[in-house]
């Protein structure tokens, strides 16, 4: 079946040797929407820019020319506003998270059942598409959302399960070290997720006091205390429709756990000196970097509270644990830091970024980005050398030279490598390439010069 001319489409499915939205169309045929199913990209995106009722089924083979993630991105580059589900014929980490990057609204990993396609479409029905969904103006004008650098098995990891978070409404809990980017995590979920266009609020839980804890959280109406000149209708309010991120969950005092845990439970607030219960439609996330497991055997977080937050968990590993990143990470961040602060940095010596490779970095991502920012500050041009930077640094910069092979030809041949590496961003492929060699001789150079691989 084609699709009819005067057809408009809220909602576009998109299935690759699937046989579930036939059922899905006759489930919504009877409801007041218009269904209808096309072979054709071409002709699915010439009808994707539409928005008011209609559900458009885009049907593809298992194995044909266009994969359902191929005609993800063609209708995003046509239309940004119409929800996308996505349902692939084989599903990996890496499709996930290509499909989180081109900004579908849903991702289902075969095989479907009929009742989780017939709820994603729901969702989508409610919150995007066809009963009363965002305008196009609002949606378009929605800012790009946050990157997270770095192409490692471990950060691949994150991405998709961030990818399956946001297509839901439940509470995450994000764990990890100090300066991993956990903050970051939090709004990846939010900018993806049906709730994008409404407000991320942002509350450290270790900053606020008890004494406080009421009026910031939940409001107060006008004279409620001394002092209460106006209403205020707390961070909670703020963020009806959106998303409230608890930073350092795990430092709550015991009276704000009790707090919080009721605010879950009930999706209520109590307004001091007010006389009714304020409904809120929050999703909420949350992060600490300590262990909870073992603050809740010795008392100090509430175990219902824990089970209450502990809905999706997304663990980021530290910096140490994925090092293959640190090259990806230091190139963003000298461009950011360029961009900032008007400096002409032109990038970093191999000899000092194999130094931040070996590094086992205690503070993290944060500290990667303090690092270069004081080498940048100091000499705000040329190139990072070892020199221009700390001196624990310039110690494993050393020990790494004493290693390094005594030949003249040999330490050539180790910096065309590392320059090479370098240049491409660690892509192997394109460093092979310039260097006219095959990927196997890349490798093999790699592991002779005792190079970290990337």
């Amino acid at each position: 079946m084609s699709v009819t001319p005067h057809m408009s489409t809220g909602l576009i499915v998109i299935a690759e040797g699937e046989g579930l939205p036939t059922r899905v169309a006759e489930s919504f045929r009877g409801s007041g929407h218009d269904v209808v199913t096309t072979f054709d990209v071409l002709e699915a995106l010439r009808h994707a820019e539409g928005q008011t009722h209609g559900i458009l089924l885009l049907r593809l083979p298992a194995h044909g020319a266009c994969s359902a993630l191929d005609a993800a991105h063609a209708i995003r580059r046509k239309t940004a506003t119409v929800p996308l589900i996505v349902i692939p014929a084989e599903s990996s980490e890496a499709v996930a998270i290509a499909a989180l990057r081109a900004g579908v609204t849903d991702y289902l990993m075969p095989p479907v059942l009929f009742e989780e396609l017939l709820a994603s479409v729901h969702h989508c029905l409610e919150r995007g598409g066809a009963s009363g969904g965002q305008s196009c103006e609002t949606r378009s004008a929605l800012p790009d959302p946050p990157r997270m650098i770095g192409e490692g098995r471990g950060i691949r990891t994150v991405l998709g399960s961030i990818m399956k978070a946001a297509s839901t409404d439940s509470t995450v809990l994000i764990t990890g070290e100090t300066g991993t980017g956990k903050e970051l995590v939090a709004e990846l979920i939010h900018s993806h997720s049906a709730r994008r266009a409404r407000p991320l609020v942002r509350l450290n839980c270790a900053a606020i006091p008890d004494t406080l804890l009421e009026s910031e959280l939940f409001g107060y109406e006008r004279g409620a205390f001394t002092g209460a000149h106006a209403a205020f209708e707390g961070k909670l309010q703020r963020a009806d429709g959106g998303t409230v991120f608890l930073d350092e969950i795990g430092d709550m005092t015991p009276f704000a756990q009790a707090k919080l845990l009721r605010v879950i439970e009930t999706k209520e607030a109590d307004r001091l000196g007010g006389r009714r219960q304020v409904t809120l439609d929050i999703r909420i996330t949350a992060a600490t970097n300590l262990e909870l497991e073992p603050l809740l055997a010795q008392g100090r977080f509430r175990k219902d509270l824990f089970f209450r937050l502990n809905v999706v968990r997304i663990h980021l590993p530290a910096l140490r644990e994925r090092r293959e990143d640190i090259p990806s990470l230091v190139h963003h961040y000298i461009g950011a830091l360029n961009a900032r602060m008007g400096t002409r940095v032109s990038g970093i010596t191999a000899s000092a970024l194999e130094a931040m490779v070996r590094y086992d970095w205690p503070g993290n991502v944060r500290e990667v980005k303090n690092v270069l920012e004081g080498a940048i500050v100091g000499y705000p041009y040329g190139t990072i050398t070892p020199g221009r930077l700390p001196s624990y640094l310039r110690e494993a910069a050393a020990a790494i030279h004493a290693v390094a092979p005594a030949g003249t030809a040999d330490r050539m041949e180790r910096e065309r490598v590392l320059s090479a590496l370098f240049e491409t961003n660690w892509n192997k492929c394109k460093a092979a390439k310039q260097l006219h060699w095959s990927r196997m001789t890349l490798y093999r150079k790699m592991a002779k010069h005792q190079i970290v691989s990337a």
